[in-house]
């Protein structure tokens, strides 16, 4: 199905997730699978087997010409132009004052070629913000392609069977070989498709890039090829609950524009030494730096462990002594680990592992424990 209101999108598997019997939630404007049955069951399905997700609301920019490195190399806080043809990079896109408007990936697909993959709810915004910085960047050309482009994603530790079970023969190697975070262009279910081997759950996956109309038979013919390795389809549930043991930020959770990357644990993603020339918020994310921020002053993003059975959420204010020194910013139980694990930002004095502090649950003061993140990871 296609965008029918200026407020409500519709991947081009929706369809296919409605027959499912999927429930949706609205994320971003686009109508999404939170779950299809169980998301506790989704939940293990991926950390045992395999899950497969549709991420269509994920935004893509293409960025090309003689000068595209250079151009986002002065758009972004990273090192683009160092990124080897065929790998990935973690990036953010921030304001002059340093604050995050998005966390994204960018692939380099080719010498004068790359692929910026924002967040749903931010796509728009990137793409604009790409627009206004492309000044004085001649021959740098951006297409927005979001709108033809589905991605679906496999993830778990059976994820590299069943890719390769959708490939020809003669490309299970190179499926095989694709090192994390790097892409290469194959033909899957007979279609061509830029597979990504990066990931938001913890566990080994790849994410498929292709055009709308091939996206309902990719997603069966994975779904077939998955059946013997215990593949089921996944919502948005189980994604946010995987992303969070595993210490992933969410832009509009742990990230947001009142943020810095220093105090989001993401400094070593800003290329403060490593590049050349000015880009877009340098002078306050060094200004930030300098003065310690998110190390030595104001407040940094922690991982909380629950030493209680109850789970704090987004929001909810974090004590020491009665007093309020941070707040949630994502919360639940784990299913993988048996406890409760949030993420929250805390005043710096108190972010040492092993601190001891209270979340406010509705009136109830329940006791955590300062852990470092991430905190599950998969046994390689």
């Amino acid at each position: 199905m296609t965008e029918t209101t200026t407020t409500q999108r519709f991947t081009a598997l929706y369809d296919i997730h409605a027959e499912l019997g999927a429930s949706f939630t609205d994320f971003g404007g686009w109508q999404m699978p939170l779950k299809y049955g169980s998301e506790l069951a989704e939940h293990r399905a991926v950390r045992a087997a395999a899950g497969l997700f549709d991420l269509s609301h994920m935004g893509e920019i293409e960025v090309t010409g003689p000068r595209a490195g250079e151009f986002l190399d002065a758009a972004l806080v990273g090192r683009l132009s160092a990124i080897a043809v065929g790998k990935a990079k973690y990036s953010l896109i921030c304001a002059q004052d340093g604050g995050i408007i998005d966390d994204l990936i960018v692939y380099r697909l080719a010498e004068e070629e790359y692929l910026v993959v924002p967040n749903a709810g931010n796509a728009a915004t990137v793409a604009a913000v790409l627009e206004e910085r492309r000044a004085g960047f001649d021959g740098v050309t951006l297409r927005d392609v979001s709108a033809q482009t589905s991605l679906i994603a496999v993830q778990g530790p059976n994820a590299e069977e069943i890719v390769r079970a959708v490939v020809p023969s003669e490309q299970a190697e190179a499926v095989r070989a694709l090192k994390y975070y790097a892409g290469i262009r194959v033909t899957a279910a007979g279609v061509p498709v830029l597979l990504a081997r990066t990931g938001y759950t913890g566990e080994d996956g790849f994410e498929l890039f292709l055009a709308n109309d091939a996206a309902p038979g990719l997603w069966t013919a994975l779904r077939t090829a998955g059946e013997q390795h215990g593949l089921i389809p996944c919502g948005l549930a189980a994604r946010d609950s995987l992303r969070l043991e595993a210490g992933m930020p969410l832009y509009g959770n742990e990230l947001s524009r009142d943020r810095s990357p220093f105090a989001a644990g993401l400094g070593g993603v800003v290329a403060l030494k490593s590049k050349e020339g000015d880009f877009v918020g340098r002078a306050a994310l060094q200004a930030g730096k300098d003065a310690g921020e998110g190390s030595t002053s104001g407040q940094r993003l922690v991982g909380l462990k629950g030493l209680g059975r109850r789970a704090a959420r987004s929001h909810y204010p974090v004590l020491h002594d009665g007093a309020q020194v941070g707040e949630i910013t994502s919360g639940q139980p784990s299913p993988t680990l048996g406890y409760p694990v949030a993420m929250a930002y805390v005043d710096v004095a108190l972010t040492a592992p092993g601190t001891r502090l209270d979340v406010d649950l509705r009136g109830k003061a329940e006791p955590f424990e300062v852990v470092e993140l991430p905190f599950y990871r998969r046994e390689q």
